[in-house]
């Protein structure tokens, strides 16, 4: 699979955007896990996740994020976050987004909730 670029984050972040960064901020926290992620479908519905890590089944937190929408009925994102301490989003992630839209913007955020970059 191709690499992915990552451009640097924007000086500010749209409202709607930092909304998704704190949900999947709020999922990584409350779980504990890995990652936490947050994906906004075309509708304006979220839908958060957390790293999923059994030994019948392992999903990245975006890849979770997205079934969660899909399982909602949603047909297109606007939008994903990963909150991570990785210095990139895996390829797993990237194409579980791509799967819906190559259009939406994936924004990498640290524990903090700092968004440190962004694929677009």
């Amino acid at each position: 699979m191709a690499e992915h670029v990552e451009a640097a984050a924007p000086q500010e972040i749209d409202p709607e955007d930092a909304k998704i960064v704190t949900l999947a901020r709020s999922s990584r926290a409350r779980t504990g896990a890995a990652e936490g992620a947050a994906v906004r479908d075309t509708d304006g519905r979220t839908y958060a996740a957390c790293t999923v890590a059994l030994p019948s089944l392992h999903l990245t937190a975006l890849q979770a994020a997205v079934a969660a929408a899909v399982a909602s009925g949603a047909e297109g994102l606007e939008a994903a976050a990963v909150v991570t301490d990785a210095d990139a989003v895996d390829n797993a992630s990237v194409a579980a987004v791509h799967d819906l839209t190559r259009a939406a913007p994936i924004l990498r955020a640290d524990a903090r909730g700092d968004v440190v970059g962004v694929l677009a």
